[in-house]
């Protein structure tokens, strides 16, 4: 005989919905081209700014580490930021020049990859005249992940901002702030960061609860 599960508990609030992961099927419902379906006309994908989008064009690029130190082949990340003025657009299209908000999968070679362009300083909430260092927001969707994680990613060219930042100086560590350090490489064409995350284990990556 089956015990009838209680759908509240002693306060009377309803149970929290029981939680699953990402799994490794995230891909087909946002990720079609990888997932081996054919994309939709306003997919959401990893160009975030067009040729003639304002401001510096550059490249994000990275690998999402386990404990382990194994690359995670099956992680999506999402991006988002403010342009190269500091404003953020509350509505997706891609066919502006530039969204401020995008995808990248890590099935194919493993690294996420984005092209967009230098955000600008933001404001700080409650704080007048005061700037966060040029930064991008990154959830991190991944198999055994409950609830997506949350973290930033600064950029090392921008030393003064950066000393500066409320937000990047409120982790009290030097060490752990370098795990949000986007570091400048050389490439060929536009400038090119790259920003690891490490999910656990040493240096593992600093991630926010917003």
């Amino acid at each position: 005989m089956y015990s009838q599960y209680k759908l509240q508990d002693e306060t009377g609030l309803l149970r929290e919905t029981a939680s699953q992961t990402a799994g490794p099927y995230v891909h087909i419902g946002l990720a079609l081209e990888i997932a081996g379906f054919a994309a939709r006309s306003d997919e959401i994908w990893q160009d975030l700014a067009k040729d003639d989008a304002e401001g510096e064009h550059i490249e994000l690029v990275g690998y999402v580490y386990d404990g382990n130190g194994e690359a995670v082949h099956d992680a999506l990340i999402e991006m988002w930021q403010a342009d190269s003025g500091g404003n953020y657009v509350s509505d997706f299209d891609n066919k502006r020049p530039f969204s401020c908000f995008g995808r990248s999968a890590c099935a194919l070679d493993g690294e996420f990859h984005f092209n967009t362009v230098k955000p600008g300083q933001v404001a700080f909430d409650g704080k007048k005249g005061t700037l966060m260092a040029p930064h991008v927001n990154i959830a991190i969707f991944a198999r055994g992940i409950n609830l997506h994680l949350q973290t930033r990613a600064y950029f090392d060219d921008e030393p003064t901002a950066n000393a500066n930042c409320l937000i990047l100086n409120s982790v009290p560590s030097s060490e752990r702030r370098q795990t949000l350090i986007a570091k400048k490489e050389p490439s060929d064409s536009k400038p090119r960061y790259r920003f690891d995350v490490y999910l656990q284990g040493d240096g593992e990556t600093v991630f926010f609860d917003f």
